[in-house]
Formats: C-alpha cells, sequence, structure tokens
C-alpha cells in the first residue's frame, strides 16, 4: 500500500467510525493531506499506527442537564465533553454553549485542538466539551442553575492533572464562575487550576480575555514580516464581535491599523472612518447589545442584515466567528479587492475551498490552529500561575504570549520550507503538531 493509499484509507475508516460528523470529517482530511511526507520520512508513525490512534478520541463523555428556567419550566440540555489525546499532558480546550453543538462538532473542535497545543509548545493535551444549551437571552440565574447542573453531571471527570476547561463561544467569565463554584461546592477543594478563563479576581490570568484576539494579530504581523510588509496602515475587517473579534481589533489599532468593518450572528456593521472600539467594547461587553445598536450611536456607520462581510475591502482579514464562515467565492471576493493576510480567529473559518483559493494566490494565510493558538496558550500560562500560587501582571503575560506566537510562526515557516512548501503555514502547522504529539505517543507504547 503506498503512503497515499494508506492515508486514505484512514480517511475511509474515520467516516465510517463516525457517520454524519460532517465538521469532524472536515478536520480530519485537512490534516491528513499533508502528512504524506512525514510518513515517508518516518516509516514508524505507520507501523504503529499513530494517525489511526489520534483520529481517536481516548473518551467520549455525553451526558442529560436537566434544569429549571425562570417560570419553574423542566429544560433537558445535553453535554459533551471528549477527551481526544493526553500524549503531551493533561486534556485542555474549551466548552461550548451553543444549539448548533452536537458530538460532530465538539469532535472536530477537540482534533483541532491536538495540534493547536502541541503548536504552543507547552504541556497540555487535546480536549472539547460544552452542550446545546443556548444562554442568549437567558437570565443570570438561568444560565447559573444551568451552569450547576452541567457542573454536577462533569466534575467527577475533570480536574488539574486530568481535564483542565475553559471557555469558547457563549461560555465566558460569568459561566466559568458558576461552573467553578459548582465544582468547589461538591468537591470541597479550591482547585484554581482546574479551569482556565477565570476572572483575575479569583485566580484568573490577566491577558486572558484578549489573548486570542490578540494572538491571532501577532501571528499576521509575523505572516507579513516574513515577506518584508507589516500591519501599520493596512485596511482590516474582522469577523465576531465577541472576546476574539473585539481583542483583535485592539491589537490591530495598537500596531496602527483601521479596522473598517465587524459583524455579529444577525448583520454587519460598515464603519469607513474605523470602528469605535470603545463604542464597540460599551455595547458588547457591558450591555449584550446587538451589533446593529453601534448604527444607532454612530450615524454615519452601515448597518447590513444581508451581504457579507467578506465583499467589504479590505488588505487584512481575520475570520473570527465561527466554522465554515469563509467560502470560496468570499476567499475570491477578498482576493479580488486586494486582501493579501487572512489570520483565522476562529476554528475552521474557512472552507476547503477557500483555503485553496487563497494558497493559489499566495495571500498569506495563517490556520487556525496556528493563528489562534494564543488563547489556549494563556490558559497554560494560567494553571502554570495556579500551580504556583502566583499572579503576573499584565506586561509580563503579554510579552510571554507574544513570545509564543511567535515561536510557532517561526516552527511553521521553518517546517514548511524544510518540506518544499514555503510560506505554507498549513502544512506547516500539521506537521510541527503531529510530529511532537507522535514522538510523545511512540515513547509511552502501545496506550
Amino acid at each position: 500500500m503506498t503512503t497515499a493509499e494508506r492515508i486514505e484509507h484512514i480517511y475511509r475508516q474515520v467516516i465510517q467510525r463516525n457517520p454524519g460528523e460532517m465538521e469532524f470529517h472536515q478536520a480530519v482530511r485537512e490534516v491528513l493531506e499533508t502528512l504524506g511526507p512525514v510518513l515517508e520520512k518516518h516509516p514508524e508513525y505507520a507501523e504503529h499506527k499513530i494517525i489511526e490512534r489520534i483520529c481517536e478520541p481516548e473518551r467520549q463523555l455525553i451526558f442529560r442537564v436537566p434544569w429549571q428556567d425562570d417560570r419553574g419550566e423542566v429544560q433537558i440540555a445535553r453535554g459533551f465533553r471528549v477527551g481526544f489525546n493526553s500524549a503531551l499532558g493533561p486534556y485542555k480546550g474549551g466548552l461550548r454553549f451553543h444549539p448548533s453543538v452536537y458530538l460532530g462538532i465538539i469532535k472536530f473542535l477537540g482534533f483541532e485542538q491536538i495540534f493547536k497545543n502541541a503548536l504552543t509548545g507547552l504541556p497540555i493535551g487535546g480536549a472539547k466539551g460544552g452542550s446545546d444549551f443556548d444562554p442568549k437571552g437567558r437570565s443570570d440565574g438561568e444560565v447559573m442553575r444551568f451552569c450547576q447542573s452541567f457542573m454536577t453531571a462533569l466534575y467527577q471527570h475533570i480536574g488539574e492533572y486530568t481535564d483542565v476547561p475553559a471557555g469558547d463561544i457563549g461560555v465566558g467569565a460569568r459561566e466559568i464562575g458558576y461552573l467553578f463554584g459548582q465544582y468547589k461546592r461538591i468537591t470541597n477543594r479550591y482547585e484554581s487550576g482546574v479551569f482556565t478563563g477565570k476572572s483575575p479576581q479569583w485566580g484568573g490570568a490577566l491577558v486572558r480575555r484578549e489573548a486570542t484576539g490578540y494572538g491571532t494579530v501577532y501571528f499576521v504581523d509575523e505572516m507579513l514580516k516574513a515577506r518584508g510588509q507589516g500591519i501599520e496602515g493596512r485596511t482590516c475587517v474582522v469577523s465576531g464581535s465577541g472576546n476574539v473579534a473585539i481583542y483583535a481589533i485592539e491589537k490591530l489599532l495598537q500596531l496602527g491599523a483601521k479596522v473598517v468593518a465587524c459583524s455579529d450572528s444577525n448583520g454587519v456593521i460598515h464603519d469607513a472612518q474605523g470602528i469605535d472600539l470603545a463604542l464597540l467594547k460599551m455595547l458588547k461587553e457591558s450591555q449584550r447589545c446587538r451589533i446593529s445598536e453601534y448604527a444607532k450611536h454612530r450615524g454615519h456607520a452601515q448597518y447590513l442584515d444581508r451581504g457579507s462581510l467578506w465583499d467589504i475591502p479590505c488588505e487584512i482579514a481575520l475570520p473570527c466567528a465561527t466554522q465554515n464562515e469563509l467560502d470560496e467565492r468570499a476567499a475570491r471576493t477578498l482576493i479580488a479587492n486586494g486582501c493579501i493576510a487572512v489570520g483565522e480567529g476562529a476554528n475552521m473559518p474557512t472552507t476547503p475551498a477557500g483555503v485553496r483559493a487563497f494558497l493559489a494566490a499566495n495571500v498569506a494565510y495563517g490556520p487556525g490552529k496556528a493563528a489562534n493558538a494564543g488563547g489556549v496558550a494563556t490558559s497554560a500560562l494560567e494553571m502554570q500561575q495556579n500551580a504556583s500560587r502566583d499572579a503576573w501582571t499584565f506586561e509580563f503575560t503579554e510579552r510571554r504570549l507574544h513570545e509564543i506566537m511567535q515561536n510557532i510562526h517561526r516552527n511553521c515557516f521553518e517546517t514548511a520550507a524544510e518540506y518544499g512548501t514555503p510560506h505554507n503555514y498549513v502544512i506547516g502547522a500539521n506537521i510541527v503538531a503531529f510530529q511532537r504529539v507522535a514522538q510523545s505517543m511512540l515513547a509511552f507504547g502501545v496506550i
């Protein structure tokens, strides 16, 4: 069997064993397509079936989450936690609360997390979890009761040396607080290291809220520097308006760029004069408003409930919302409008056809597992602080984050060149991460 045939056989097995999980299939294919040269160079990976083992989660939990709404009516949600790979350290990955969540979404996110976490160079494995519960429009009391029920089902499966959850879509500092409070109540232990993304008032890391957005911009900056270019003076668009998008916008502005558009699930704000970051933060963080409110405060800004953010001309595009939000048509529109760099602040936000379009057009393209690794990297730094009962300054933590993102870029850049595909960060990221995990799995034997 040739290497290509072996990889295709593995992929067919994944589909057969995981029917209907389209996002998971997509994530697996994106990685497997890049590993042929690695298997040729390291036949021991095939001999010990490293790829097959990585594609099968170490454990999968599905559980019922009953809770009462404010009317006293019982609601039933479904909870998930998938521990995908712990070869490099305890499971690490966020919890997502969103109606779209099902097992295939969690497995896609957990699979990506293996490689993203490996790229950081820090001792953390890959996992993901969440629920189809929707916190949008729910009162604090409803969110609290749901989180307490969710943690009652999950608590015995997590711990600072076993599995360390964090936040994701729908899970911010409020939700983490409720989850940790229930964990503390049930276990009678103050194990702050069992969660990351906590408030700095009770063990959280400064910069954690900003980390994913900041890290994405740092990675884009490194990609442009490698081409003799920079961020200053560039026109940018950023999808989303949650933590990742807001702090990507903040760092872009700090580096001298101009951001003219952002979005939420209902529509797009186009502010040709430049997004007012203070206003955006007030509306989204303090008042929890929809993005349409922005136009009511900035009369010249346009709110578009139809059309695409990606139709707005820009030089740098940061998809920071959700998976598969940027398709081939959008990619070709960005290219035609002069886009030179794309950095993924979300997980797998660009479709495979969109990725191929960017690579063919020589756009500097930073895949999510590399470009948005700053969030989990800072979570690992938070774990270090908790373990040492220490508290680091914002400046120190941000400097560590910047160094990690520079290292990720350098490793991906050099590996892509080593394998004959210079500037291809998809190949570079996948190979670096895969080899780190594979070497540890070989060392541990067949487990």
